[in-house]
């Protein structure tokens, strides 16, 4: 069974003119409901996140901070990262979504959950929003399955932009594995492949930069060649997909170039890996993709994938790529994979 957390209150938070704006949601859930699929998922009841717990992840200066700055209308924590009068409410509910989906996926044998929340999570720091991120969600929710009885976590992280919040909260962990692909040099300048964590952390934090113009064959090889072999050696109860989806040809925000068919293959071989090490235990976290046509139909295609479904409508191709852009995606992969190969021993 999968499980859909979701809220008309996701709605409430941001500004119309901003990349991560409501219509992101009203677009997914829309695709969702017109092809039937919204009616057979689930719906889980959550709460928003209270104080102590959000004091797992959080600073508990910033929470008084960010919950300071809603009360009185909004403040800007950052050129691209703008909290509003509703912030403060909306993200301590989409972290709850995430916190009890983590909690009842990780109890359960038969269980996997969607979570179509926003702001998305995975900058935020422990003391500061950042990157149109207030709350870390695949954090706490990672936190909240260790804290339910998980013993290890796995978070494979496919958004454009590195999650530099998340590899800060667990670098030096050893309970946590966080495997990110994403575009190299961009936002938010972080993810190299020498940033391998330390202490307990230490060969739990892989990062796979790929320079603009890298494809769903590229990100296919990271899975299988590195990310699937960390994942089943580690042996997680949770398997937390942190979905960006801006990585999308049409998506404005990276130089990416994969398709919404893509996310289907990485989604089902993700779920295909769980089933072997977890029980099948996935939980999908919605991160980035800020066109909302483009962005549906690669949610659409997530849960079909979850479902163990074809996909139903066909992505237009991405343009093609230049064969020296292809070469050098090509080149940045091979030295990602035999770097951590040498050094982990997969």
């Amino acid at each position: 069974m999968i499980a859909r957390l979701y809220h008309e209150a996701f709605l409430q938070h941001g500004v119309p003119w901003h990349p991560e704006n409501t219509e992101r949601l009203r677009a997914v859930v829309q695709r969702l409901t017109d092809n039937g699929l919204w009616h057979e998922l689930a719906p889980l009841e959550f709460e928003a996140a209270d104080w102590e717990r959000l004091l797992w992840v959080h600073e508990e200066g910033y929470l008084e901070d960010l919950e300071a700055a809603s009360r009185a209308g909004g403040e800007l924590f950052a050129p691209d990262t703008v909290a509003t009068a509703d912030t403060w409410e909306t993200a301590r509910l989409a972290a709850g979504a995430c916190m009890e989906a983590a909690e009842a996926v990780a109890c359960s044998t038969d269980l996997q959950a969607l979570c179509l929340v926003r702001p998305p999570g995975h900058h935020a720091l422990p003391g500061r929003a950042y990157g149109f991120c207030f709350l870390n969600n695949p954090a706490l929710a990672a936190e909240a399955a260790l804290r339910s009885g998980a013993a290890r976590v796995a978070i494979f992280d496919f958004d454009g932009h590195h999650g530099n919040g998340l590899q800060e909260i667990f670098y030096p962990r050893g309970d946590v594995l966080y495997c990110s692909v994403h575009q190299h040099e961009i936002f938010p300048l972080t993810g190299t492949v020498d940033e391998l964590g330390v202490d307990a952390g230490l060969g739990l934090n892989v990062n796979v930069p790929l320079p603009e113009g890298a494809r769903g064959e590229h990100y296919r090889r990271a899975w299988e060649e590195l990310f699937a072999p960390l994942i089943r050696r580690f042996s997680p109860d949770l398997l937390i997909l942190d979905a960006g989806y801006d990585g999308h040809w049409r998506d404005e925000l990276t130089g990416l170039a994969l398709e919404a068919g893509d996310y289907h293959d990485l989604v089902a071989r993700a779920a295909a890996l769980a089933e072997e090490v977890c029980a099948g235990r996935v939980q999908v976290i919605l991160e980035g993709g800020y066109d909302p046509a483009a962005l549906a139909l690669s949610v659409e295609n997530t849960v079909l994938a979850l479902r163990g479904e074809a996909i139903q409508e066909p992505d237009q191709p991405a343009p093609e790529g230049h064969p020296r852009q292809l070469e050098r995606v090509a080149t940045y992969l091979d030295h990602a994979l035999t770097t951590h190969r040498e050094r982990l021993g997969v």
